[in-house]
């Protein structure tokens, strides 16, 4: 099996954290979240990747490579323009003869993609669409469908007289190759606008497969915390069922090498990476995610944040649902509240972006 990774967009609602580096390679707990997928995507039987790249596509190539370190075979295309999602699945037609998985590369989920593989199989589809439930469908593109799962219908940000679905496009695909043909070449095309409603109206078979469980897109700095606290409660519940805890402040995810002064107070959640270090007097948590080799300075206060790796923070800094990227060092007295630093400069408010 192969899938296609959807990795060309600008991320411009994350920035400034995409200032430097395209969306797919931001972290989650620690791991770039397009490597966290193509290894979700090995371990249902995908032997061959292709990325779709446009913004900064050195920073994905240069880190993943030719995938061999993943046991698998990577390729790239890389857009000079972004075409769209249709554009960029037209440019990678050469590679699919078979049935084929897409997705977009910015969005946190547990899918099990041989579940949804199978799904589409039953169904004999052309295309079969993951969709997730959402309560206030109004601005997204929401997805009609019969009882036995056959899509109807797509409607673009409907009021609520307009449509009784609430089930949305989550960005999961599976494709068969007939259906390539039917998107232009070298043009600007949305898969989801253009080309879905026109195979639609063409009678191809187009399948709807509910997905339940967890998903999140990561297009805002807000959404992106979101998903740290989100990962952080799931996995204390999940330990806490298996261990008989009963206390979420007490469960601490860290390495061997991290260094954690006597006096410092860790309240868990809290995710911890190599080689860490904190120092006297700081409290670290809840829902906070350390980098590897960052270090905290004495008497600082770290809650509902996510900490990229190399971060050096001076004495009595206070930080508070906010995002740190790489390399970054933050001097002694700051107040950080609501925001992402990034090359020592951070913007405040981001989050209502």
């Amino acid at each position: 099996m192969k899938a296609l990774l959807l990795a060309g967009g600008k991320g411009t609602r994350l920035r400034p954290l995409t200032d430097k580096l395209p969306k797919p390679m931001v972290p989650i707990m620690g791991k770039p979240l397009i490597e966290r997928t193509i290894l979700k995507l090995k371990e249902s039987g995908v032997s061959e990747i292709v990325i779709s790249t446009c913004y900064k596509s050195d920073y994905i190539e240069n880190y993943l490579g030719d995938g061999k370190k993943y046991g698998l075979k990577i390729h790239y295309i890389s857009e000079d323009l972004p075409l769209g999602t249709g554009g960029a699945i037209k440019n990678a037609e050469s590679f699919f003869d078979d049935t084929f998985i897409i997705m977009n590369s910015d969005i946190v989920h547990n899918l099990c993609y041989s579940d949804f593989i199978k799904f589409h199989r039953e169904k004999k589809a052309s295309v079969s669409i993951a969709m997730t439930e959402v309560k206030d469908p109004s601005q997204y593109g929401v997805i009609e469908f019969d009882e036995d799962n056959y899509i109807k219908a797509f409607k673009e940000k409907p009021k609520e007289e307009e449509t009784n679905s609430k089930w949305i496009n989550a960005g999961v695909y599976i494709f068969e190759p007939e259906v390539l043909k039917e998107i232009p070449e070298k043009e600007i095309v949305s898969i989801e606008k253009d080309t879905y409603p026109l195979i639609l109206n063409k009678s191809y078979k187009m399948a709807a497969y509910k997905y339940t469980d967890y998903w999140i897109d990561i297009g805002t700095i807000k959404k992106y915390i979101k998903a740290h606290v989100d990962i952080l409660y799931s996995n204390c519940n999940k330990l806490m069922e298996t261990k008989n805890l009963t206390n979420k402040s007490n469960i601490i995810f860290k390495n061997k090498s991290v260094k954690i002064h006597p006096s410092a107070k860790i309240i868990g959640p809290v995710f911890i990476g190599q080689d860490c270090i904190i120092e006297a007097n700081s409290q670290i948590g809840p829902y906070v995610v350390l980098g590897n080799n960052c270090h905290i300075g004495t008497s600082c206060n770290v809650s509902k944040s996510v900490l990229w790796d190399r971060i050096n923070v001076h004495e009595n800094v206070n930080l508070t649902n906010s995002v740190v990227a790489s390399d970054c060092t933050i001097e002694k007295y700051c107040n950080i509240i609501n925001s992402a630093y990034v090359s020592n400069n951070y913007n405040n408010n981001l989050l209502a972006i």
